[in-house]
């Protein structure tokens, strides 16, 4: 006999973190929660404000419809919105053994905060030494000094930048002026630094420093080719859809050589322990982008190892089916 359920819930978030302008208080989701038999399997459904194409209350309708459906029996296919996709199929995949348990809690630290700190974290890393830095929310000419910076202090540093878009070419030149050319090529990528594609693509030209493609895998035009100056795409799941979907992209980048990261959404703990499994899966020689546990200030039904973070049973959360 199947059994579904559904809750809802709402994380506290620190109050400095601010996505596309909005300052994001409480981090909204569900959790889908299937069974047959013995058997569980679990998923999180959490569009994230501003980058999701459907709203919680739309991915909220369209997984409660779904898993009603499920339980009765009918054979359904997936809501058909991108986060409720992800969350279903991850428990489906829970469900039927098919998500291997191995995870990579690797993760490429935000450079943010106390500088001493900072240094000591990425001193202290085993293997390889990759961390991120979000770039355009303040001058581009600061920008380039801070990751000059990084890269002159740490020889065996190297850096993922993320721009999300936001410079113009005369900035982004300004910001490649400011960085060692010496220093560039330990730069692994920087997502989409550019307003348009093909202004990213003349900034990888011109500069040396390699791009990735983020916001447009998500684009109806996009296609998956090999570019001179492209070396990676950052693929979030949660905005990409299914696992399947999920699947292909990464075996499509790959076929091309490019790198695939996968990316935290924001995620719960839960979440983000399964984006740590599909990693350790589908890319498994790829550090993954999921360092934004910190970003909240609790856990979620399952905890990320490490955490001090207080985890918040399923009896905390709101029961919707």
């Amino acid at each position: 006999m199947r059994r579904a359920q559904v809750y809802r819930y709402s994380l506290p978030m620190d109050a400095g973190v601010v996505l596309r302008e909005r300052r994001l208080k409480c981090r909204e989701g569900l959790l889908v929660r299937l069974g047959e038999g013995e058997r569980e399997g679990w998923g999180e459904v959490a569009p994230l404000p501003g980058f999701s194409l459907e709203t919680l209350e739309e991915a909220q309708a369209a997984t409660v419809a779904w898993a009603q459906a499920w339980r009765s029996g009918q054979v359904v296919s997936l809501p058909g919105l991108p986060a409720a996709d992800f969350g279903v199929s991850c428990a489906l995949a829970e469900l039927g053994g098919e998500l291997p348990l191995k995870a990579d809690f690797r993760v490429a630290p935000l450079c943010s905060g106390d500088p001493d700190e900072l240094f000591a974290t990425l001193s202290a890393m085993p293997g390889e030494k990759i961390a991120k830095v979000k770039v355009g929310l303040y001058e581009a000419v600061r920008d380039g000094m801070v990751v000059n910076l990084l890269l002159e202090a740490l020889p065996d540093l190297r850096l993922r930048l993320d721009a999300n878009r936001s410079w113009t070419p005369l900035k982004a030149r300004q910001f490649a002026k400011y960085v060692n050319p010496a220093n560039r090529p330990r730069i692994a990528f920087i997502e989409e630094p550019c307003q348009r594609r093909e202004q990213s693509r003349e900034f990888a030209r011109e500069t040396g420093i390699a791009i990735a493609w983020d916001e447009s895998l998500r684009e109806a035009d996009f296609t998956f080719d090999a570019e001179p100056g492209l070396s990676a795409v950052v693929i979030k799941p949660t905005l990409t859809g299914s696992l399947t979907n999920v699947r292909e992209q990464i075996a499509q980048a790959h076929a091309l050589g490019l790198e695939a990261v996968i990316s935290s959404s924001i995620e719960s703990s839960l979440g983000l322990t399964q984006l740590a499994r599909l990693a350790a899966w589908l890319t498994p020689m790829t550090v993954p982008g999921l360092d934004t546990l910190s970003l909240m200030q609790a856990q979620l039904v399952r905890e990320w190892p490490g955490s001090a973070l207080p985890c918040w049973p399923v009896e905390n959360l709101e029961p919707l089916l």
